[in-house]
């Protein structure tokens, strides 16, 4: 098994579909039906924005901060918004994804040190969500933490192998485990007692109370805006549908940025559902709570019973989805930039090996979380730059280069993600 064709994916009758509405009168190109038809990419790389790294940041954030860091959840999902549908405009316009580009425009030693960031991105990403997905099993069934890693590694390893008969039902899987999500802190919202005058006022009032506060919020950046997202959007659109001309590249463009709007909202309304739940739950009495396990056993005293349960479920569906989906990205990131990929149960021992020498250490798990947050924040302006620097280009993009709006807001993004971690560390030092 080796990395996706996402046309080998697809039925005759989808690929047939497709080509029917690239190619019929335009007022004939309605209906969820139509747009049905092409969704996929930005539903498998939202599961990124809704990892295990982003439950321990916002569980943090939540429960010390309150309802106070709710604004930097819905600006990291504006400029995710903003950088996903550049990457997918990427794969769709020039047929070749981020890492390939890359590859093939930079010099050499720029190319692999490019990989060298991205391959440790990768391995902190499934840190996260391999042990997010560990941690959850091993609460869930009172087994000890390595038994559920193996459980998680070989839960993955099934999943990807659905692969084997078609991309299509990977998404749907994908799609089930999002909605287990989304689902689960719908039902825990109900049972906590939120303050939702508070938390709209927060959400658009950028405050940060104190240098632990920007932590958290460089944790929350880089567990919202994946770098391993922003290169897998462009591999998954670049083979996808069959455009032929610049109007079906344009067609495909407007399905693509509707799609990535309504997943990446909500992916970001799951995160702020965490941190709004978190801050009901713990802020007022409980602030010291900053563990996974610690919310947990919390949760049932506090909201009621199967508070707790319904919250490892959660994270359980969360974690497998999102190593999944990290390892496929993992394998698309080293075929992009070398020209060459191992099979994909290699890749699956290598990016969850890290995963077991945090826990053989005996390293707090959820300390371990937040951290691989903050190291994902400082590999993100490497794909950023990237996306940034080819999607403005007319000699690769054509008539789809940027406008001056998109390129100054994209800029504009990148240039924040840089400040706030040059401003981390400042403090680190």
């Amino acid at each position: 098994m080796t990395v996706i064709d996402q046309t080998i994916g697809l039925t005759e009758r989808t690929i047939l579909g497709m080509r029917d509405v690239l190619t019929a009168p335009k007022g004939s190109r309605r209906g969820w039906r139509t747009a049905m038809l092409f969704a996929g990419p930005a539903v498998i790389s939202s599961i990124a924005y809704m990892d295990p790294g982003n439950v321990a940041t916002n569980i943090q954030a939540g429960a010390k901060f309150g309802y106070a860091l709710l604004w930097v959840v819905l600006a990291a999902n504006l400029v995710a918004m903003l950088f996903q549908s550049l990457s997918a405009k990427l794969g769709i316009v020039t047929g070749k994804n981020l890492a390939e580009l890359s590859r093939e425009e930079f010099p050499k030693p720029v190319v692999l040190g490019m990989w060298g960031i991205s391959e440790i991105a990768a391995m902190a990403t499934d840190l996260a969500e391999f042990l997010g997905g560990a941690l959850g099993i091993s609460l869930l069934f009172h087994v000890p933490l390595m038994v559920g890693m193996v459980a998680t590694g070989v839960i993955t390893y099934a999943l990807l192998s659905i692969q084997n008969g078609g991309f299509r039902p990977m998404e749907i899987a994908i799609a089930v485990l999002i909605a287990v999500i989304g689902v689960s802190y719908l039902v825990e919202l109900a049972m906590a007692p939120v303050d939702w005058s508070a938390a709209a006022k927060a959400s658009v009032t950028p405050t940060l109370p104190n240098g632990e506060a920007l932590t958290i919020a460089v944790g929350i950046i880089g567990a919202t805006i994946m770098p391993h997202a922003v290169y897998l959007h462009s591999g998954l659109t670049q083979s996808r549908a069959p455009a032929r001309t610049e109007p079906e590249r344009a067609m495909l463009l407007r399905f693509s940025n509707r799609e990535v709007i309504v997943a990446l909202a909500i992916a970001g309304l799951i995160n702020m559902a965490a941190v709004v739940l978190a801050s009901a739950a713990f802020h007022s009495g409980h602030p010291e709570v900053a563990e996974i396990q610690t919310a947990y056993h919390m949760l049932t005293p506090l909201l009621g019973a199967g508070a707790g349960f319904i919250f490892l479920i959660s994270l359980i569906a969360s974690g497998i989805s999102s190593s999944t989906v990290g390892t496929l990205a993992g394998q698309m990131i080293m075929q992009g930039f070398t020209s060459y990929q191992i099979p994909i149960w290699a890749r699956r021992l290598i990016t969850m090996a890290p995963a077991f020498v945090v826990v053989a250490l005996g390293v707090n798990p959820t300390s371990a979380l937040v951290i691989s947050q903050v190291v994902l924040s400082f590999a993100l302006p490497v794909p950023m730059l990237a996306l940034i620097w080819f999607t403005r280009r007319k000699d690769i993009m054509g008539a789809f280069a940027n406008s001056r709006l998109t390129d100054a807001a994209a800029i504009g993004g990148a240039a924040v993600v840089l400040s706030l971690n040059a401003v981390l560390l400042w403090q680190m030092i």
